[in-house]
């Protein structure tokens, strides 16, 4: 409600938002933007896979707490480095995001990965920002990499599905 009267004090006639559960939302076919901030979990897989769906031009998301891939990547060389928890918690956020990235790439994105706030005032501070380009392509080897720690990310499914569809 906030929000939505602050774009229309602001002359913003067209700008919306909404609550729910990005998941299941349904309401739009087409949007020019979507933008995540602290999506936990899989809700940026959902985020991201919606915001292909609809065509967004540009896509700003901002992940958080990463657990999906933490108890999937396994790999017998890179064990004497996983077996620390941090350390392997770090990894999993961070291959996380690049998977996305690459998926995005693969869906006809241009991708960066920024640094959009100090360090100091927060870990999470990872910046997604994807702008429409043009072709689908693949990206090499992306698909080997997430075989050989074991990932099998949510934006995969629902990127495939929808492929499917």
């Amino acid at each position: 409600e906030k929000c939505s009267e602050l774009a229309k004090n602001y002359g913003y006639d067209k700008l919306e938002f909404y609550i729910g559960d990005i998941a299941s939302y349904e309401g739009v076919e087409q949007v020019d933007m979507v933008v995540t901030l602290h999506a936990c979990d899989t809700a940026t897989d959902f985020a991201l896979a919606k915001a292909v769906k609809w065509g967004a031009e540009v896509i700003l998301s901002v992940p958080c707490c990463q657990h999906e891939l933490n108890g999937q990547i396994q790999n017998e060389l890179l064990e004497p480095v996983l077996k620390y928890g941090l350390i392997k918690e770090r990894m999993a956020a961070l291959l996380t995001d690049a998977f996305r990235a690459g998926r995005l790439e693969e869906e006809g994105y241009n991708v960066q990965i920024l640094e959009f706030i100090d360090m100091e005032h927060t870990p999470k501070n990872i910046l997604i920002r994807a702008v429409k380009a043009g072709m689908p392509k693949k990206v090499k080897n992306l698909a080997e990499c997430m075989e050989m720690v074991g990932a099998k990310p949510t934006i995969n499914k629902l990127l495939d599905a929808k492929e499917e569809a």
